[in-house]
């Protein structure tokens, strides 16, 4: 709607109309004068700095650094076959549109865990104890997604497993556990935002040996990544998954080792406040006819090894879970409960953190919640010992219209 309208001032005199048309000519040129220069005014929406402005190490929050939730989109995948008319469906894209928020919490989980392992990567080397490793990337990752409890924050304890330790190993307190020069690192921690988990993971080496076992895992990755989608058999995906992964082979000390992709290990849906939901995804080829649905988030993990092909739980257990509402009768244990409850809910936690919240002689306590079955005790997880294992792993999520890969980055 115009500001002024001069049409009425046309109709209601007669004996001026040749005055008043040129008035009304010279009125119309100044409105349209100032509407134009309106637009030239308009202020342009803030971009900010993205992630070329993080410091190092990284301690800006990625919502400054992104301003109005301009965080960037993960790698999109059109869906094909059957699903191909997704991605210009307009139902979809309605669809789409209600998701905006979990999308928006996503993506900034996800810019937070590119940006902290970015710095990481370049700075994990020989010589340095998981400790400090571990304290890195949480303090990193708390920062920069400005932890405020179940709002924003890290994800699950952060997973550092060497050699022929698989996954579920992080140093509890007085662990200094150094790196050497021919180990064998996975890296493995997760970012929420408001429950929505981004779960990714990289292996780290120093010796050019093993880059035969870290591109199998990261081929068949990315190979579970790209067959996931829509109505996909989650059998079929381990199918895939195990075909890339024992094509490839290693040479260790003169004998040349086949890549075993780990049987008993496999990927998983996420949930809120939950890391792993319901389904899992194997990496070798089985019966399950279980297919994924539409708006599920997957996290695609495949673990390699020179070892065995399967692990076992062996070590000091490290990782833990609220699994259940049951009410312990220890003292000692609902006081730790009530802690737990509070800080976590249902997100993993390790000792480290407990220790963090001031919790002391807590030992007996977290015992009784495992034995009662509130708590789930997640110890190492091992192949035979002189293996050597891998994992890689991506986050992503099956929109209505297209499958993003939220955590992918330049990197992996």
């Amino acid at each position: 709607m115009r500001p002024f309208s001069f049409i009425s001032h046309v109709v209601e005199s007669d004996d001026d109309e040749e005055e008043d048309g040129e008035e009304g000519e010279a009125v119309e040129k100044t409105q349209k004068k100032k509407r134009k220069n309106k637009k030239k005014n308009k202020k342009k929406k803030k971009t900010g700095l993205g992630a070329a402005g993080q410091t190092s190490p990284p301690s800006i929050p990625v919502s400054q650094l992104f301003p109005n939730n301009s965080y960037s989109e993960g790698q999109i995948c059109e869906y094909v076959d059957d699903n191909k008319y997704r991605t210009t469906s307009e139902e979809m894209r309605a669809k789409d549109r209600l998701n905006e928020q979990q999308l928006v919490d996503l993506r900034r989980a996800a810019e937070v865990h590119r940006e902290v392992r970015q710095y990481a990567r370049a700075n994990i080397r020989p010589g340095m104890d998981l400790t400090t490793i571990a304290e890195m990337i949480e303090n990193g990752t708390r920062a920069l997604v400005e932890e405020r409890g179940f709002e924003s924050g890290v994800g699950f304890p952060t997973g550092l497993s060497l050699n022929h330790c698989a996954a579920h190993y992080t140093p509890n307190a007085g662990d200094f556990v150094e790196i050497k020069e021919d180990d064998v690192l996975k890296v493995d921690f997760g970012v929420h935002v408001n429950g929505h988990i981004i779960d990714s993971a990289f292996t780290m080496s120093w010796n050019d040996r093993y880059k035969p076992l870290l591109d199998a895992v990261k081929e068949a990755t990315n190979t579970g990544v790209r067959e996931a989608g829509i109505d996909v058999r989650l059998g079929d995906i381990g199918a895939a998954i195990q075909e890339v992964m024992e094509s490839y082979e290693i040479e260790l000390d003169g004998k040349v080792l086949p890549v075993k992709p780990i049987r008993n290990l496999c990927g998983h849906n996420i949930g809120p406040y939950l890391i792993h939901s319901g389904k899992s995804v194997p990496i070798v080829a089985n019966r399950d006819q279980t297919k994924m649905e539409e708006g599920e988030l997957f996290a695609i993990e495949t673990f390699g090894t020179t070892g065995s092909g399967y692990v076992q739980e062996e070590g000091v257990c490290s990782h833990y879970a609220k699994t259940s509402d049951g009410q312990p009768r220890l003292p000692s244990a609902k006081k730790l409960l009530h802690s737990i409850t509070k800080n976590f809910g249902t997100l993993p936690f390790c000792r480290r953190y407990l220790d963090r919240l001031g919790e002391t002689h807590y030992y007996y306590g977290l015992r009784h919640l495992v034995d009662q079955g509130i708590v789930t005790a997640y110890p190492p997880l091992v192949d035979v010992k002189g293996s050597y294992t891998a994992q890689s792993e991506h986050t992503f999520i099956l929109r209505p219209t297209v499958k993003e890969v939220l955590s992918r980055g330049d990197d992996y």
